[in-house]
């Protein structure tokens, strides 16, 4: 039982035992000398010096135990805090030795610790940042990697909880209101059905190099999915967790019904001119002769059907049009890899390319021309040409010039029937002009030159690039073997998830209309803040701004004029908490706000709840002075003097203290919730929780 008091109290309690054993013996020794002396007159004086003696002694006692826990338990209990911070939280600064300046030696020796704990951090940190900054390069390497993998690829735990997922998922899965997140559910964005059955069907293989394709549809915007499942060991997970790449097919097979609808409009409008052609030949007996009528009738007949093939052929060639599989190739990037391949056959190359962008295969372009002026070479007609690119009406120009003989037509198309590469037999480079549609001649060019001339019928100006947008891998490989607790009362600090949130009002009165103008929030899990996963936005409050206010968080009405109503954004916040502990710096003041707007929305915020200001005490004390500021000034957490007194900038400086308080609490022994909350609560002078 006393080991749960805190060492000031039980510093109390010493000297309280002591005045009352004084106080006791006092009483004792004035009984017996009023005994032994047997003076009936003298019993009043004997009881006003024990009066006496006893304020005395209180007065003594109590200035004493004052001392004491002025210069000895104050002190120790500070100190005890600060070396838990360079213990557990890797607080860097020096401990001020007047915090225990009347406790001899204690101070310069926490000190020693706190430097001989920093110089080994320090050896540490130089023994493994060569291995560090390996693996940091493989790391960025992974991450460029996976972030243009050209399919969304997505690692899930067993109970379908996202661990990993790279930009191209984020595009497949986002059209609803929320975007995915870490430790998220996966059916918040997928239909489950045809994922359970692959996940179960999977496991009951037993195979481990298993996989199973399926196709899978998102919540919201109706978009068809491929996915193929392979499910990954390893951890402690009683259910194995799986990867899932995705690919959207939606257009694919809109295409397919697309071709599907044409193939049964073929057959219905041959099948009927085939019919009525039959009919008629069948009407005709054998061995006599065909009427002019009907010769003209079944000329009528070829005619329709000859017109419904061409009608269709047309429309087949529209279509195919419609999904154009070239891509943009640059035209300098084009004449330098010609260049390449015709010096590398022997051949000299000057090439003149205009800023333009062209809708062409390369690699085919490039094998056509370079195999064209290598035939010229072995025909002996040049070996020496200029290659160039002109822009003309849409499209572009390729021109390959050179001094010498003209090409026969009939040369040059005996060369296009001839194979593309030598190693692709089937492929003839007139199949290039066709893919492109496209064609290619001889023409003069001026006194005693001669060119070939091939268009490019797509092609555009080279504008200046735009900045490339930033496109993060989120992932977090240990939530794969997290082992979730149904209750959060048993579970670990670090296994929680958690929303570190803060707002900017009107005021401080919710009771007397003050509203919301700014929330802003960001989510821990497995014990990191995630960079990528930020709730911010503007409140419009309906009312003024007072001038007091804006001075403080530099809110103005003209910001929050077009900005969304409290009912949306708690909505949207709501939905951003899910399944999360929350967490603020004087929850209740934040809480209540947002507790006012939930009969409007029908949802109630009854997420587990901590409050920084509490978990300070716990660790530092309630003599201690917990502010933010404060806080984060013990911390060596830097508030940037523009982020101060916003949402975002006090969430985060919320968040990083939450996250060095974590392992001083689990320090002190508490390393669940609900030991945390038990702790909590014997600090409820202080502030009330909420829980």
């Amino acid at each position: 039982m006393i080991d749960a008091l805190s060492l000031r109290l039980r510093i109390f309690l010493i000297f309280a035992g002591l005045a009352a054993a004084a106080l006791f013996a006092l009483a004792v020794g004035l009984w017996l000398g009023y005994r032994r002396l047997g003076v009936p007159d003298q019993a009043e004086a004997f009881v006003q010096g024990g009066i006496i003696a006893a304020f005395v002694i209180l007065g003594v006692v109590a200035w004493v135990w004052y001392l004491f826990d002025l210069n000895v338990a104050k002190p120790i209990d500070t100190l005890a805090g600060a070396l838990r911070a360079r213990a557990h939280a890797d607080v860097t600064g020096e401990i001020d030795a007047r915090i225990a300046q009347y406790l001899g030696d204690l101070a310069p020796a926490a000190m020693a610790a706190a430097s001989s704990l920093a110089q080994t951090r320090n050896a540490l940190a130089e023994v493994v940042a060569r291995e560090t900054t390996r693996l940091s390069a493989e790391k960025a390497r992974l991450e460029a990697l996976l972030s243009d993998v050209p399919v969304g690829v997505l690692l899930c735990s067993g109970d379908h909880a996202l661990a990993f997922y790279n930009a191209q998922a984020v595009d497949l899965m986002a059209a609803g209101p929320q975007s995915p997140g870490l430790d998220r559910n996966l059916f918040d964005y997928l239909r489950e059905g045809p994922i359970r059955l692959a996940h179960e069907r999977l496991r009951a293989t037993g195979d481990p190099e298993a996989a199973s394709d399926l196709l899978c549809s998102t919540l919201q915007g109706a978009r068809v999915l491929a996915a193929r499942m392979r499910l990954i060991g390893g951890g402690e997970a009683a259910v194995p967790g799986y990867v899932l790449t995705l690919r959207d097919v939606t257009a694919d097979l809109a295409a397919q019904s697309r071709r599907e609808a044409l193939l049964s409009d073929v057959f219905d409008r041959l099948r009927r001119p085939a019919a009525n052609l039959s009919t008629i030949l069948a009407a005709i007996p054998e061995g006599v002769p065909v009427p002019d009528r009907l010769n003209t009738a079944l000329h009528e007949e070829v005619r329709a059907l000859t017109a419904a093939i061409t009608d269709l052929s047309r429309r087949h060639e529209d279509g195919r049009g419609d999904g154009w599989p070239l891509a943009m190739t640059r035209a300098s990037d084009l004449l330098d890899g010609l260049r390449a391949r015709m010096e590398a056959e022997g051949q000299t190359a000057q090439v003149e390319a205009a800023e333009l962008l062209l809708r062409c295969n390369g690699f085919e372009m490039i094998a056509l021309l370079a195999g064209l002026t290598e035939a010229m070479a072995r025909e002996g007609m040049a070996r020496d040409f200029r290659l160039r690119v002109e822009e003309e009406g849409g499209g572009a120009l390729i021109r390959v010039l050179w001094d010498g003989p003209p090409l026969a037509m009939r040369r040059l198309e005996a060369w296009l029937d001839q194979p593309l590469e030598p190693g692709l037999a089937d492929v003839r480079r007139r199949s290039v002009l066709a893919t492109h549609a496209t064609e290619i001649w001889p023409e003069p060019a001026g006194p005693g030159g001669n060119c070939l001339c091939l268009p490019i019928p797509q092609a555009r100006r080279v504008v200046r690039r735009p900045t490339p947008i930033a496109r993060p891998v989120v992932y977090d490989f240990d939530l794969l073997s997290k082992t979730r607790n149904a209750a959060v009362q048993d579970a670990r600090l670090q296994d929680l998830t958690y929303v570190v949130f803060d707002t900017e009002t009107t005021g401080l009165l919710p009771a007397q209309g003050d509203e919301i103008v700014q929330i802003a929030a960001v989510r821990i899990v497995n014990g990191r803040r995630i960079e990528g996963e930020v709730f911010d936005t503007l409140v419009n409050p309906r009312r003024p701004i007072p001038l007091s206010s804006t001075e403080v968080h530099g809110i103005t009405g003209a910001m929050v004029a077009d900005a969304p109503m409290i009912e949306e954004v708690a909505a949207r916040f709501h939905r951003f908490a899910q399944g999360a502990v929350l967490v603020a710096h004087n929850a209740p003041f934040d809480m209540e706000f947002l507790r006012r707007v939930e009969p409007a929305l029908g949802l109630r915020f009854d997420n587990p709840i901590l409050d920084t200001v509490l978990l300070s005490a716990v660790v530092y004390g309630q003599h201690e002075v917990h502010s933010l500021d404060a806080l984060t000034h013990r911390l060596g957490i830097t508030i940037p003097e523009e982020a101060r007194h916003t949402a975002i900038g006090d969430t985060i400086a919320t968040a990083e203290a939450f996250l060095k308080l974590m392992p001083m609490l689990q320090g002190r022994g508490l390393p669940t919730f609900g030991a945390v909350l038990t702790e909590v609560r014997r600090h409820g002078r202080l502030l009330r929780d909420l829980n």
